[in-house]
């Protein structure tokens, strides 16, 4: 699922399950990139903020969370904008 990515490292906690399904070469154990990865975490869940509760931008629709996720991905991870 992570292919059209192009994802080349992961970076995993010590779980035998990472070291059977991940290539050696492209996993590392450790803590050392987890603060870049979880500040971006927070950074998506705080611009999709009806991801984390109830507001006046919130919607029940499954397919309306999947496309303002699509399109916030496509922005920060590929610097693609979708205009109207």
């Amino acid at each position: 699922m992570l292919e059209p990515f192009k994802i080349k490292r992961f970076f995993t906690d010590d779980w035998g399950a990472y070291e059977r399904h991940i290539d050696a070469d492209k996993h590392e154990i450790g803590k050392s990139n987890t603060q870049k990865i979880e500040r971006k975490n927070l950074t998506l869940r705080t611009w999709i903020k009806r991801l984390t509760r109830k507001t006046i931008c919130f919607s029940k629709s499954k397919k309306m969370h999947d496309i303002v996720i699509g399109l916030l991905i496509n922005k920060v991870e590929f610097g693609v904008d979708i205009h109207a």
